[in-house]
């Protein structure tokens, strides 16, 4: 039985690849590069019927990697009619070779697996569409134990490397193209430009996709599917919540109530920034709720980071719900979901990501939530959100603000979550932060946070010992935050924040810095 697919909102006028993820962690990155390319990309389950498919009106399909082998009984499958669609077919690495298998090629576990970059050749080609305008050898990154080993007289060879054969390859009756490496990752320098090259020279897409156009079509959506109902919506002061509620007062006006809720889980002199600031900047309705001592009540003794989320996210909505009463007429709850922190939950449209982390307004959700959801930014990646906000003309100092989590200090406080922990955060925070801004490194970095261990160490300070707490330093540089490199922050700033925290912040001897990237990590600890 097919996977239950959810309703695609699909832009006007708008080129559409679907993307069959088969399981993949890097299929969000391949719908990020078909987006910037011009094209509306869809992710869609790996055995969706092709007569669901026909309904996106698709200009080209891509099947994506995956974990598995396709010689596995039980390996995911596509609907074999998806060449009777009379569009351009791209298989990524599991793609390919199923591709290959479907119109009759042999697949077999390779001889030696390549991982990792890899030199490819590129051969002379009668067609050279998807690898047009490339040099003849680049650098491409591998990651496959099994490979294509024979090929039917319809095939044709593209590019080769040193263990594989048939690195690149096209069918010549039915438009099926197959790269045995993956385009979509940074690894692979020329990697967007074949990506490009089939959006526009394969598919012959008019690189339509634009964020004013996603603007519109959703502010009509919104105000649709609202009428003259009103609309509440949990503002944080971050790029996301900031966005959606400029989106919804662009949409509905002064039908939207802001909510910011102090939950006690914020950084230093937070509140009174967001009040300050948005007070001054929407025209809109914003209460402001203390419910610190709930929350704080709620995680007493809870150590684990998936309940933080969980009683976090459904105390959210308690709060919402008080709010709402107080205000009434309310019947739509507003939040800024975004792509990552769906797939991350493992909500993903295939239904096959795994379940990294329950985000507090995605899997931290009670079943009976009370309201009807609106979340304009589900199918957004981070930095399109950011271009939303510049569409929408907020100011750079609120579009380029870092992320911070929904669960806030809770996810950076490893294990219970207590008053005293959490000043003890704050103050080590604010020092980080002061001095990333002053080094001119805000800009450069994509998210820097301070993070408290669950840990004492032993110290000297001045002729006594000490045994103290110890503090983490994260800092990373990313496009999408799906993936993340730690930041090569200098040594000399690293020294400075040190010796500031342990000098400053009683309570602190010790300061360690986080150099592992996403993946295997995740950017928050928990």
């Amino acid at each position: 039985m097919a996977a239950k697919q959810p309703s695609i909102r699909i832009p006007d006028n708008t080129d559409v690849i679907v993307i069959l993820d088969f399981g993949a962690q890097y299929a969000q990155l391949i719908a990020r590069r078909v987006r910037e390319a011009g094209a509306f990309s869809i992710l869609a389950a790996p055995d969706t019927p092709v007569e669901t498919l026909r309904k996106y009106h698709p200009k080209g399909l891509i099947l994506s990697g995956g974990p598995s082998s396709v010689n596995e009984v039980g390996s995911p499958r596509c609907d074999e009619r998806i060449f009777d669609l009379g569009v351009p077919v791209l298989g990524i690495c599991y793609g390919m070779q199923l591709g290959c298998l479907m119109l009759g090629a042999d697949v077999r576990s390779a001889g030696k697996r390549e991982f990792g970059r890899t030199t490819l050749n590129i051969l002379p080609s009668q067609e050279p569409g998807l690898l047009s305008n490339l040099p003849a050898t680049t650098t491409v990154w591998m990651s496959h134990g099994d490979q294509v080993e024979q090929l039917p007289p319809e095939f044709e060879a593209l590019a080769t490397t040193l263990n594989c054969p048939f690195a690149a390859v096209r069918h010549a009756k039915r438009r099926f193209y197959g790269v045995q490496f993956h385009p979509e990752v940074t690894h692979t320098p020329h990697g967007i430009d074949m990506l490009r090259n089939f959006v526009y020279e394969v598919c012959h897409c008019r690189g339509t996709w634009r964020m004013s156009d996603f603007l519109e079509n959703e502010c009509r959506r919104i105000r649709t599917e609202v009428g003259d109902r009103r609309v509440i919506c949990g503002l944080s002061g971050g790029v996301d919540s900031s966005v959606l509620a400029a989106m919804l007062i662009r949409a509905i006006g002064r039908q939207l109530t802001c909510v910011f809720v102090d939950n006690g889980l914020l950084r230093k002199a937070e509140r009174q920034l967001v009040e300050s600031t948005f007070r001054d900047h929407f025209d809109a309705d914003l209460r402001v709720v203390d419910a610190s001592g709930q929350f704080l009540a709620d995680l007493r003794g809870v150590t684990d980071p998936q309940e933080k989320r969980r009683r976090i996210g459904h105390r959210f909505i308690e709060v919402f719900k008080e709010a709402a009463n107080e205000i009434g007429g309310i019947e739509f709850l507003a939040q800024g979901t975004l792509y990552p922190d769906v797939i991350e939950s493992g909500h993903s449209l295939a239904g096959t990501a795994a379940n990294i982390k329950l985000h507090h307004n995605v899997g931290g959700l009670p079943d009976e939530l009370g309201f009807k959801l609106i979340e304009p930014l589900r199918d957004l990646f981070k930095d399109e959100v950011r271009k939303l906000g510049a569409v929408l003309g907020l100011p750079d100092q609120i579009i380029w603000r870092h992320p911070f989590p929904g669960p806030g200090l809770a996810v950076r406080v490893i294990g219970e979550v207590t008053r005293a922990r959490l000043d003890v955060l704050r103050d080590c925070d604010e020092i980080l932060l002061e001095e990333i801004v002053s080094n001119n490194l805000y800009r450069s970095t994509s998210q820097v946070f301070a993070v408290l261990l669950p840990i004492q160490s032993v110290g000297v300070m001045g002729d006594g010992r000490t045994y103290e707490s110890v503090v983490a330093i994260r800092a990373v540089e990313t496009q999408d935050f799906m993936t993340a490199d730690w930041a090569r922050i200098p040594f000399s700033v690293l020294a400075t924040i040190s010796s500031r925290i342990i000098n400053e912040v009683r309570g602190v001897n010790r300061v360690v810095y986080d150099i592992s990237s996403k993946p295997p990590a995740t950017i928050e600890w928990e």
